[in-house]
């Protein structure tokens, strides 16, 4: 039987400041949006812009752009460049660290809710994205309706990627952006557990992030290696999720637990991914993944008590 055409969605740029830094914004929605499910904001990580890692588009395999996914399921999907990454301002003298990162995200949360009448927002952040994401949260309560971790480190103990990555900490400590390469992102897909992810998509994957930036910054990895931690958990009062891949190198499962332990708010979910690394919305199990994220954005709010 053929298979129904899957509806193309058209981007959308965006463009907001943050004093002198202009941000560069994408945004992906099928139907007007006062009449949307929710308003999500993805904020990425480390090593690549915003449209490589939430709107990746894989031929055969359209479900890999988390915003056409989600778009279709009747959300106001937006992604922004943090400083330093992508589209957005790139040739000021900082490494673009993670209290710098909550500030974009507070720009962009703002331009988006002056033309979305101050709709609050759904937040997932990835990696030192959910660092950026967390720590936004913790500062602007009011603007956040649920928010979502995934890759999340908190305090670092017994992490063996920041084991590995603080040996080199001085020479992050030296400059504000280091080189990025398809090699190096191979690593990320092979550091923690080769195998799940699929090259095709390791190599679209690659094709994007080089597409649009040669080198990243480097402040969030030395705030990994050196000064976690950045986020408060008894201060993230929104109702959270909090994700990690069965094989994620990032952080231990106990330091996310007691992380999760903290939060404040009864109304928390703690999922593992069967089968997922770091790189979870590239990984085989990506699906999985979308699932866990859609029913936590979906679900009703508590009416009692």
């Amino acid at each position: 039987m053929t298979q129904p055409a899957i509806q193309t969605i058209a981007g959308q740029e965006h463009w907001t400041h943050k004093g002198e830094v202009r941000l560069f914004l994408w945004n992906k929605v099928l139907s007007d949006p006062a009449r949307t499910k929710g308003t999500i904001l993805f904020v990425h990580g480390s090593s690549m812009a915003s449209t490589p890692t939430f709107d990746l588009q894989v031929p055969g395999d359209p479900d890999y752009s988390a915003m056409d996914y989600f778009a279709r399921r009747g959300y106001d999907c937006w992604c922004v460049d943090m400083e330093g990454y992508g589209r957005s301002t790139k040739d000021r003298d900082n490494n673009a660290g993670i209290a710098q990162g909550a500030e974009d995200c507070f720009a962009a949360a703002t331009y988006i809710q002056n033309i979305r009448a101050g709709r609050k927002l759904l937040v997932y952040g990835v990696s030192s994205g959910a660092l950026r994401a967390g720590l936004f949260a913790q500062n602007h309560p009011a603007m956040i309706e649920r928010l979502a971790l995934d890759a999340l480190v908190w305090t670092g103990k017994d992490s063996p990627t920041l084991e590995q990555r603080v040996k080199k900490l001085n020479e992050w400590r030296s400059m504000n952006r280091r080189p990025t390469n398809r090699e190096f992102i191979q690593t990320i897909f092979t550091r923690d557990h080769p195998g799940a992810a699929d090259q095709k998509v390791i190599d679209a994957f690659a094709d994007a992030i080089v597409a649009l930036d040669t080198s990243v910054p480097t402040g969030t990895y030395v705030d990994m290696c050196a000064n976690l931690p950045v986020c408060d958990p008894t201060k993230i009062t929104a109702p959270t999720l909090v994700m990690r891949g069965q094989w994620d190198g990032i952080a231990s499962e106990q330091d996310l637990i007691d992380f999760f332990r903290l939060l404040p708010n009864p109304d928390k979910q703690f999922a593992v991914m069967s089968g997922v690394a770091h790189a979870s919305f590239q990984s085989k199990n990506y699906r999985l993944v979308l699932h866990i994220l859609e029913s936590f954005f979906a679900q009703p709010k508590p009416v009692y008590p």
